[in-house]
């Protein structure tokens, strides 16, 4: 039975810092046409059973929903997340009061994970149907791989997984009854990280129903591969590619980042120029033609001269793309620095990248991130880039 139409209510949680992502916000990588964040709240958006979406995101993510005029704004609202998950959902839902009344708490709330972006319109539907039939319920797929208990580096046991599955979103549930639940002593006590542990915490019965295993969650870049082909489609003329890259900070100067040099800053170290930028895209480039890695075309040797320019290496991945039958079409790169401060020099990176590419400059996308004091790049010691490049057959 599907849900009743515009029976339901969602809050979509999309606050945390990617940190398992190399440093790049996944939640605005662009796959298709939009970013992956537009993807999952547009899932919702087109279920007949939602009614209106709370969005619990960052200021930077709520820009670029905005600007993109992909979502239903007389139905969405945004709010600020908060350090854990528990807390972004508890805003979400003080949002979701304010906006859409609900005295008797009748209507379903649906949590949901920003970082799905594929979730079947099917599947809304029977969460929503049956939470209005149990009070409370979420999606769960059965644990195929064999479970182990691992102390130290030893396994102590092995797992049954015939009880076992795994949990996806939307999760859902009777206003009435995770308005109780947020109000419990359980949620100020606890750490939950779904809706489902908080339910069970109170001691309110959570129902299960078939979840899909195409709802993925996007966690490490791998899983970006998945997401393309799902939201975007298979396409023997094109293809996508992913590339990571990170140096830290050496002697000598000027920086060399994104075919351009910055002076004042440190140099990145490493057998080339140090340019991460540069390496990342090469590699998400030869990886989307299914020609290795920039390591292995330009191994670190004799061969390859020491200092070389990356911008040649990147020319020369290029030809050898063409020589294959490809090439270059777009291009979304994060660079994640907590120094120097890049803002001034993205926009002449993202043409001195289309020059080498020799595409248009529309087609590049560069932005930049602190590392918001995570990790080394967080703290100053290295730089670090992440490049989704797609390609595509050569007439």
């Amino acid at each position: 039975m599907a849900g009743a139409a515009g029976s339901a209510d969602a809050i979509v949680v999309a606050a945390g810092a990617s940190s398992r992502m190399g440093g790049a916000d996944k939640l605005l990588v662009t796959v298709g046409d939009r970013p992956l964040l537009a993807h999952a709240v547009g899932a919702l958006a087109s279920s007949p059973a939602v009614g209106s979406i709370v969005i619990v995101t960052t200021a930077d993510r709520r820009q670029a929903l905005e600007a993109g005029g992909w979502l239903p704004a007389d139905r969405t609202t945004f709010t600020e997340g908060g350090d854990r998950r528990q807390d972004s959902v508890r805003a979400g839902f003080r949002a979701l009061e304010d906006a859409v009344p609900d005295p008797d708490g009748s209507r379903v709330v649906l949590v949901h994970d920003g970082a799905r972006p594929y979730v079947p319109m099917m599947l809304v539907a029977e969460v929503v149907a049956a939470t209005e039939r149990h009070g409370a319920a979420i999606p769960v797929v059965p644990v195929s791989d064999t479970l182990k208990r691992v102390i130290g580096d030893r396994i102590e046991s092995t797992v049954d997984r015939s009880t076992l599955a795994a949990a996806q979103t939307p999760q859902g549930v009777r206003r009435s009854i995770l308005r109780s639940a947020l109000a419990s002593d359980a949620a100020a006590d606890g750490t939950w990280t779904d809706e489902a542990a908080l339910l069970e915490a109170c001691r309110i019965a959570v129902h299960v129903i078939p979840g899909d295993p195409a709802n993925l969650k996007v966690t490490v870049p791998a899983d970006l591969e998945r997401a393309v082909v799902l939201l975007v489609g298979p396409n023997p003329t094109r293809r996508s590619g992913l590339g990571r890259d990170a140096h830290p900070f050496g002697p000598g100067e000027p920086l060399r980042l994104g075919g351009l040099d910055i002076p004042g800053a440190p140099r990145l170290h490493g057998h080339s120029d140090g340019d991460v930028v540069l390496h990342a895209l090469a590699d998400a480039l030869l990886g989307a033609a299914g020609l290795g890695d920039l390591g292995r075309m330009f191994p670190a040797g004799p061969a390859t001269p020491r200092g070389v320019a990356s911008r040649d290496l990147l020319s020369a991945v290029v030809d050898r793309l063409a020589d294959a039958g490809w090439r270059p079409a777009t291009v979304d790169l994060t660079i994640v620095a907590a120094r120097p401060r890049l803002a001034d020099h993205l926009d002449a990176m993202r043409t001195a990248i289309a020059v080498l590419l020799r595409i248009d400059a529309e087609a590049v996308s560069v932005k930049a991130s602190t590392g918001n004091l995570y990790g080394p790049e967080g703290a100053g010691r290295s730089i670090s880039a992440l490049a989704l490049a797609s390609i595509v057959a050569q007439p």
